[in-house]
């Protein structure tokens, strides 16, 4: 059937051309109307501000130093209602100070307190990239709800996460923060762990309030860089970057925060299309929209605002709620609403919705909820918030490699070496972004592989090399220990600030002076097994790559030595699958497994051959693709099932055999893959619908039944609507690297 001649059907999905009709201002609680008609305008600027908390510094800088005032000012700022929330501040004592200040101002409004908790507050799990490779929301979510319990114990109403931006280029640092490259991971993390942190109710004082971040497209910005331009079509915004925030709005999130970038030429903070058309008319979110930090002063340096107050009105009008540490909404927004160049509408529509918020937090009942002296000491740290943080741990490892089945190794019998710079290292377990976390909780590699065996003695430890530079005479060292021993285990690769915000990569490569001490190791002809630490997918060289045993062990966090060594010895059976695509070269960025088709896709067979889509100099294709990971043992799939019509709109049923065929009990992961085979725009090669995870001992098998959701077949036309278009799909279901079956099924109106 040619696509002319298709019936398009409409999708509930998501709503389509953004209107551009002023969005209703809805009422809100009489408490909150009632304060609102008695707040002075510099009153209203002022619960619209935001700034770093000075009175209890963690003490980790994050970002550029701006509009600093010491405590002493800060608190009066708070006495004189010019403050509304603080944020990366952390501590019962320096809350209850603050508190306590707000309390006296004219009209008593509490603050909120918030902070950029990502992945723990002073427990450190392992980052979010690191967590998604479990491919399990409902660890995600566990793991939430523990970092929530002990982040509100010390004072903290809200965090600044999930990051919900779906990372295509692995140039770029923020991957880390995020669930990587694919979309439907992404919705199903995003709303896992909105749930997590927030909870069943709001006002309870284990809470977290979730933001998530970036509103909209900051995982597309050019070459990977940093806060750079975004450019999209329409359908690739909707199809790829919106998704994940519905899922979170629709988890219940209460607010969220707006991307830095430039976005087609109007940076988000000053875009009306993204921040009032599309989030709060086509998406609905009633929530809280903020700045990042100091987003909307930059407004200048981007060139569309003349000064300071320009800014403020462009933010202001845009959709921006609370303005993060410039300041500009407390100095500018009294006197443009007098001018006449800001309609006080707008500023009380904001005011409206953080009041709402903070009413919503059980803040103007409790001022001091989530102030307990004695809660703080208890959740601090706790057995069972370390316990969640070993269990994710263990779970964000993937095998991606193991020639020989060299692992698991036994607990006695081996001499093992454990070579590079992350061997006993414990600066960089916690990675990028790790707020309240003291770098002494952690455990290193070898502390976890030496409580593993029988004999501790038999583990030797060399450094080899430091993370950028050469050690003198490490390398010497370490082929020294390489040659003693029966087993190398090699740890290299990035430190902790070489991933995370602000750090873009060129080349996402091992570091040369570790890759030389990878190759000096190699060549003393000792199995090599490479522990990589990493914030993102790496293009991997040399003795790395052709290692036999490769692992993907990410920052891991305060749990660090204990989860590897699980995985090692086999106590827990290596379940992780890659989040995203580890590339051949760093020049395949951007690249992710759900790329669209071209019209001269590469034969496998032949991916090199000329007139077909490829480099000159390497294949379109990744050295471990998406879902990449193996454990102990191994599976087959047969017997796939799949209507062979469904009705537009309608789920689609889909089942297959799982067996076992290895010698240990595992768990599978078991995914459907599809392409629609016709559409009118090209759709991606293949795409993730539908995942789920089977164990089963040795021999056993067991038929896994999968739905995949009718409103996943759809697709953004060229008006900018979902539709779902009747035709073919092609259909994979996968139970590990290689192992699927196909099928086919026809979408019918």
């Amino acid at each position: 059937m040619c696509v002319s001649r298709r019936k398009v059907l409409g999708s509930a999905l998501l709503a389509g051309v953004a209107t551009l009709l002023p969005m209703p201002v809805r009422a809100a609680s009489p408490r909150v109307e009632a304060l609102l008609a008695r707040m002075t305008l510099a009153e209203k600027a002022g619960q619209l501000s935001c700034f770093n908390d000075e009175i209890r510094p963690v003490g980790a800088v994050f970002n550029p130093v701006v509009d600093a005032r010491g405590s002493a000012a800060m608190l009066a700022d708070i006495r004189a209602g010019r403050i509304g929330m603080l944020f990366n501040g952390y501590g019962v004592a320096g809350a209850r100070r603050a508190q306590e200040a707000a309390l006296s101002s004219r009209l008593a409004i509490p603050l909120a307190f918030a902070a950029d908790v990502l992945h723990g507050c002073r427990t450190i799990f392992p980052i979010p990239l690191a967590e998604a490779a479990a491919f399990d929301p409902d660890l995600s979510r566990r793991a939430a709800r523990a970092v929530a319990r002990e982040t509100a114990a010390g004072g903290l109403h809200w965090t600044f996460a999930p990051m919900v931006d779906v990372a295509r280029d692995q140039r770029w640092g923020r991957v880390a923060e995020g669930a990587g490259e694919d979309v439907l991971l992404n919705r199903r993390l995003a709303a896992a762990r909105v749930e997590g942190f927030q909870g069943p109710d709001l006002t309870r004082p284990d809470a977290l309030l979730a933001t998530p971040k970036h509103f909209v497209g900051y995982g597309a910005v050019r070459g990977g860089m940093e806060y750079a331009a975004v450019d999209m079509s329409e359908a690739e915004l909707r199809e790829t970057f919106v998704p994940p925030f519905v899922a979170a709005f629709a988890a219940g999130a209460g607010a969220t925060m707006a991307s830095f970038t430039d976005f087609g030429g109007v940076p988000v903070s000053a875009n009306r299309r993204l921040l009032t058309d599309l989030l709060r008319g086509d998406l609905r979110f009633e929530g809280v929209c903020v700045s990042d930090y100091d987003a909307d002063r930059e407004l200048i340096a981007h060139g569309i605002a003349a000064d300071e107050a320009d800014a403020a009105r462009l933010a202001i009008l845009a959709g921006i709620d609370m303005s993060m540490q410039s300041g500009l909404y407390a100095r500018h927004l009294p006197t443009l609403v007098e001018a006449g160049r800001v309609p006080v509408a707008a500023v009380d529509q904001a005011v409206r919705r953080v009041l709402t918020l903070k009413e919503r937090l059980g803040l103007f009942d409790d001022p001091f909820r989530s102030m307990d002296a004695k809660v703080e000491r208890r959740e601090t740290g706790s057995a069972a918030v370390r316990r969640m943080a070993r269990e994710v741990a263990t779970r964000s490892i993937v095998l991606l490699r193991n020639d020989g089945d060299l692992l698991p190794l036994p607990r006695a019998g081996k001499r093992i070496a454990l070579i590079g710079p992350f061997g006993a290292d414990r600066a960089s377990l916690n990675g990028p972004w790790s707020f309240a976390g003291d770098a002494g909780d952690g455990i290193d590699i070898a502390s976890g592989v030496r409580a593993m065996l029988a004999d501790p003695a038999a583990l030797i430890v060399e450094a080899g090399s430091g993370i950028a530079e050469p050690l003198p005479g490490g390398i010497a060292r370490a082929v020294a220990a390489a040659r003693s021993a029966d087993v190398v285990l090699l740890a290299i690769g990035e430190g902790a600030d070489m991933s995370g915000e602000g750090n873009s990569r060129v080349e996402i490569t091992v570091p040369a002076a570790q890759q030389a001490l990878a190759e000096a190791v190699a060549a003393t002809g000792t199995p090599v097994m490479v522990l990589l630490r990493h914030g993102r997918a790496l293009a991997l060289s040399g003795a790395v790559r052709a290692a036999p045993v490769l692992l993907a062990t990410w920052f891991l966090g305060e749990q660090t030595g204990p989860a590897i060594a699980d995985i090692l010895f086999g106590v827990v059976e290596p379940t992780g699958r890659l989040p995203v695509s580890f590339p051949i070269a760093s020049g395949q960025q951007p690249w992710s497994y759900d790329r669209r088709s071209t019209g001269r896709p590469a034969p496998d067979r032949d991916p090199m051959q000329p007139g077909r889509s490829h480099w000159r100099d390497a294949p379109d294709r990744a050295l471990y693709p998406f879902g990449s990971g193996m454990g102990y043992t191994r599976f087959a799939v047969s017997e796939l099932r799949v209507p062979a019509t469904v009705a537009a709109g309608a789920d689609v049923p889909v089942s297959v055999l799982v067996r076992n065929v290895g010698a240990r009990s595992g768990k599978a992961l078991v995914r459907v893959d599809l392409h629609d085979r016709v559409a009118s725009r090209t759709r991606p090669a293949r795409q993730m619908k539908a995942f789920r995870w089977v164990t089963l001992p040795p021999g056993a098998a067991a038929r896994v039944a999968l739905r995949v959701a009718g409103d996943d077949l759809a697709l953004v036309g060229s008006e900018g609507r979902w539709q779902i278009e009747p035709g073919a799909f092609d259909l994979w279901v996968s139970a590990g690297d290689g192992v699927e079956v196909a099928g086919t099924f026809d979408v019918v109106a």
